[in-house]
Order: C-alpha cells, then sequence, then structure tokens
C-alpha cells in the first residue's frame, strides 16, 4: 500500500522560499506530481518527476520551482523560491506506479492529506 506525507508548509511574505517534502512507504517506481488546491477550483499540477528523473512545470512556476528525488528514492521535494500570494494553497503530493506522467489529477492513485502554504503580500 503506497502511503505519502507532505511537510514543510508554512506561511511566508512574497519573495520568500519554501521546501517542500514528499515522505513516500510502499512507492518504488513510477511518477510523482505535486499538486495546488485552492478552495472552489480543481487540483492544479504544479510539478512532476518521472521515474527517469525528467521534470516538467507549468510555464508559470518555471525557474521558480524545483522538483526533486532524495537519494534514497522514498522521498521527493518540491523548492519554491519567489513565492507569490497567488502561489497560496493547499499542496499536495500524489504518485502513480508506472512510466506515464501527466498532469491530469485523477491519473494518480495516491494521495498525500496536504500541506497548507500562505503566501503574504
Amino acid at each position: 500500500q503506497v502511503q505519502l506525507l507532505e511537510s514543510g508548509g508554512g506561511s511566508v511574505q512574497a519573495g520568500g522560499s519554501l521546501r517542500l517534502t514528499c515522505a513516500t512507504s510502499g512507492f518504488t517506481w513510477g511518477c510523482v506530481g505535486w499538486f495546488r488546491g485552492v478552495a472552489g477550483s480543481d487540483r492544479e499540477g504544479v510539478a512532476l518527476i518521472g521515474s527517469d528523473g525528467r521534470a516538467k512545470y507549468r510555464d508559470s512556476d518555471q525557474g521558480r520551482f524545483t522538483v526533486s528525488k532524495g537519494s534514497a528514492e522514498n522521498s521527493f521535494y518540491l523548492q519554491m523560491n519567489n513565492l507569490q500570494p497567488e502561489d497560496s494553497g493547499i499542496y499536495y503530493c500524489a504518485a502513480r506506479i508506472g512510466a506515464y506522467c501527466r498532469w491530469t489529477p485523477r491519473l494518480f492513485d495516491n494521495w498525500g492529506q496536504g500541506t497548507q502554504v500562505t503566501v503574504s503580500s
């Protein structure tokens, strides 16, 4: 059984940084995604990292966010720099076993509980 646990959220001022961690168990190979949830909207993909280590970002986050794997590959990270108020939301880690790695939330079978990120202006 795959389990995911996010940590590292918090409150920062605009221009600040946060590093989110997704600790996994039971997950050995596949795609990991970071999604942002905001009340009243569908979860939005922020970053993806495939089993081959290739990362994808939304155009608006390119250069500000970096997704990576830990050396033991049971942890994944999202480094977020130059945060802005519109980056606020609940950040979820999601995992999908297999090589297919796309932005669509419903393709991910496993989700963490989320961690809150609040950016003030």
